[in-house]
This record gives structure tokens, C-alpha cells and sequence, in this order.
């Protein structure tokens, strides 16, 4: 079974704070999700990261307060989650073609959206294609919002999903149950940092 970790923005902004667009208590998980990429690291476990990457007077912003604006520090992705030289594929077309002699080497694979929805970036679907996977681990931030897009937009993959429910923050307990519930009855499954790693 091949397995892919699901990182979901985990960046400055989001778990600290003092970030833009801070998550209540997810400076937490930090420890958590550095152990989850360690041990991905360890095991030749791919994985893709999304993350924001925001133009100063983006749509979005109408809607969430400026955050994770490109080449700012709270745009960049916490330390304890990034590996070395990760591919970054940006929100072009084509992006994923001009990249596929680096996909051969690179343990991580960062796709950059300006969406809440991972699956926005036109590059995603292909090199979920690609990497094939049977089991997608999916972790990070905001439970309900872009998590919950990549954890259900995974499951129309086919491929089994386990939500790691010790590694992810929500912006309120209601939500994020109404989330993991519908997860749950769209075939995801619930697990722990403990049992991925066991």
C-alpha cells in the first residue's frame, strides 16, 4: 500500500500567534506535525504540502483578512514541517509538466493555491495521478475550511483517507465535528499522530 502525507498549511501565519490569520491553539501541533514529517522523511513517505500564496490585494481578502501574502514571513511554512529543497508547484498550468524530472527526487511537493480549495491549483489532480497513492494521512489547518477541501476532495480519489484529529486546529468545536462527521460518512477515517506512527 503506498501511502502520501497530506500536509494542509501549515504556515507561519496560521499556527502562531502573532501570525496574520493565527488559529487558536495551533501553535500546539506544532511538535506533532515536525514529528509526522520526520517520520515521513524517514520512511521515503511523499509529501504534499499546500500552502497559500497570496498577491497583496487578493480576491480572498474580501473574505479573510490579508494573510500568507507571497514573500512575506507569515507566508512561509513552519521549519518542523519543511524538508529539504521541496518542489513548489505554483497555481499555473503547465506547471506540473515543467517539474516531472524533479518528482522523481522530491520528498516533498508544495502546491500553492489562492483558494481555500486545494484542488484549485490545475497541477493537483495530475500528480495525484502520478504518485498513485492508496492512502492519503491528512493533517494542518483550519479543520473546517481548508482541510475539510482537501480531506473530501481526496476521498473522490478512491484512495482511503485518515484524518489525523491530534494534528489539525479548528476555528470553532461545532464546525469542525460537523466536519469530521460528514468526512466520516463520505468513507474518511480517523486516526492519531500515535497510531500513523505505530
Amino acid at each position: 500500500m503506498k501511502t502520501v502525507f497530506f500536509d494542509v498549511d501549515t504556515q507561519l501565519d496560521f499556527l502562531y500567534p502573532a501570525g496574520a490569520l493565527a488559529v487558536p491553539g495551533a501553535e500546539n501541533i506544532v511538535k506533532l506535525l515536525g514529528e509526522l514529517t520526520s517520520y515521513a522523511a524517514k520512511r521515503g513517505i511523499p509529501i504534499v504540502s499546500t500552502a497559500d500564496a497570496h498577491a497583496e490585494d487578493d480576491p480572498e481578502f474580501k473574505i479573510w483578512k490579508p494573510h500568507c501574502v507571497t514573500g512575506t514571513t507569515g507566508q512561509q511554512k513552519a521549519a518542523a514541517t519543511l524538508l529539504k529543497d521541496p518542489l513548489v508547484l505554483r497555481a499555473t498550468p503547465g506547471a506540473l509538466d515543467a517539474n516531472r524530472a524533479s518528482l522523481e527526487t522530491a520528498a516533498q511537493i508544495v502546491i500553492e493555491k489562492q483558494s481555500i480549495d486545494c484542488f484549485t491549483n490545475p497541477n493537483l489532480r495530475p500528480l495525484l495521478d502520478l504518485l498513485r497513492a492508496d492512502r492519503f494521512v491528512v493533517y494542518g489547518v483550519v479543520t473546517e475550511v481548508c482541510v475539510r477541501c482537501a480531506a473530501l476532495g481526496l476521498l473522490k480519489t478512491g484512495s482511503e483517507v485518515e484524518l489525523v484529529t491530534d494534528a489539525v486546529r479548528s476555528l470553532n468545536n461545532q464546525s469542525e465535528r460537523e466536519t469530521t462527521e460528514l468526512f466520516q460518512a463520505h468513507g474518511g477515517k480517523l486516526t492519531t499522530v500515535a497510531a500513523v506512527m505505530a
